[in-house]
């Protein structure tokens, strides 16, 4: 008569200790658990297939619980009563798991997913929308391997077709991306798209419409400070020169990242492209637009609040809107111009380039040296804040000023 087996029990199974010998532990219907002498706690399925026994592998324990493992013994014994092997199917659903892994689309979604908690939920979330829409219906379930140059090329040559240069650019710069974290892991051996240098047309930047000329700076300037619409907008419209941060960043500026005492705007990793906290030194200027608006929207988060809920920053559009409604077109002027212009000027006007890059909180390639460097060059980019604020200013008032830097780093000041 066959031995009777006692079912495991959780209490049972954390209690078991390791001894000289390794330990099996029947539960019923061949599974049973393999106690190693090295404390390790495998689960196995004891069955015959053909004639022939067999042992399969389920997980080992606590990873897999003890109701998790009878689960998958009873899977095991419904395949077998169909006539089929389980062993056999685990190594083809592992086969089949493998190739996924191996595809372009499969490793981009694992490169995504690991680097994707350092990005801004925007700047993520238009990496992989971009990779969906131009990548993966062509080259998503191709080995990562067998892709070549002239295969992406045909990829991109799509989005060229469209007119849309910049968002080529930035699919073949997100490929590159994937290819070399599929050089890393080992399961590619070159990056194609270094091959595709000088393959697509560079973009115009007409997207990023901007001013650089003072003197139709000079004339925005007031056509802002005559803006008739909503008080908040008008504010928004007025620091946004002067501060030149994103426009998503700005619209999602909080009062409790404003300190007036300190004259900073600190913006949190979360809320920048690059995941690096950012420091914007505010101008006499800056304060004082804030401190007109305080009394407005200071009793709730935004700065910028929707004109229909505290609860919610004003409208993605409400800058580009309110420059269209003063009469500037898509190529003349954009919410993101405003950076291009501080950009373009400041370079002119000769500031240390590595202060003016900090403070556009351009990506920092090298990620743990971005998280030290937010302060980089601080007490020059005050003195440069307040130094464009003062600019722009001046130039609303209709002077005319040169700014240069000198040998010692001063500003020198020259009115015509």
């Amino acid at each position: 008569m066959p031995k009777r087996i006692t079912p495991l029990t959780d209490t049972k199974l954390r209690t078991i200790k390791p001894g000289k010998k390794p330990q099996k532990l029947f539960d019923g219907g061949g599974l049973f658990l393999l106690v190693t002498p090295t404390g390790g706690k495998l689960w196995r399925l004891k069955y015959r297939f053909g004639g022939t026994e067999k042992l399969l592998a389920i997980g080992t324990y606590p990873q897999t619980s003890l109701a998790e493992a009878r689960q998958k013994r009873d899977d095991a014994r419904a395949l077998l009563e169909k006539g089929i092997n389980p062993g056999d199917m685990k190594k083809a659903q592992k086969a089949v798991e493998t190739q996924e892994t191996e595809t372009f689309e499969g490793i981009a979604r694992e490169w995504h997913g690991k680097f994707s908690s350092s990005w801004a939920d925007s700047h993520s979330n238009k990496i992989i929308r971009r990779l969906e829409l131009y990548v993966f219906p062509w080259l998503g379930d191709k080995s990562i391997r067998s892709i070549t140059a002239p295969d992406l090329l045909t990829v991109l040559r799509r989005i060229e077709a469209k007119g849309a240069l910049e968002t080529a650019h930035r699919t073949q710069q997100n490929c590159g991306q994937v290819f070399r974290y599929a050089i890393a892991t080992g399961r590619a051996d070159r990056d194609p798209t270094g091959d595709l240098r000088g393959a697509i047309p560079p973009a115009s930047g007409k997207h990023m419409a901007t001013i650089t000329d003072p003197k139709e700076i000079a004339g925005l300037l007031r056509s802002i400070d005559d803006y008739r619409g909503s008080i908040v907008i008008r504010c928004a419209l007025q620091l946004a020169p002067v501060v030149f941060v994103r426009p998503g960043e700005l619209r999602h500026a909080e009062w409790s990242e404003i300190n007036f005492e300190t004259a900073e705007w600190r913006l949190p990793a979360e809320k920048m492209k690059s995941g690096v906290l950012h420091i914007v030194p505010l101008s006499k200027q800056a304060l004082d637009i804030l401190q007109e608006l305080h009394p407005l929207t200071g009793h709730g988060r935004y700065v910028f609040p929707s004109p229909r809920t505290d609860e919610r920053p004003m409208s993605s559009n409400a800058i580009l809107s309110a420059l269209r409604r003063m009469g500037y077109a898509k190529d003349e002027m954009s919410g993101h111009g405003f950076r291009s212009m501080a950009s373009t000027l400041l370079n002119e006007q000769g500031w240390n380039r590595d202060a003016i890059e900090r403070q556009l909180a351009h990506t920092e390639r090298n990620s743990v040296r971005a998280a030290y460097n937010y302060a980089e060059f601080m007490p020059e980019r005050k003195r440069m804040m307040q130094a464009w604020a003062d600019y722009l200013f001046a130039i609303k008032s209709g002077a005319q000023i040169i700014r240069m830097r000198t040998a010692v780093g001063r500003l020198a000041d020259g009115k015509i």
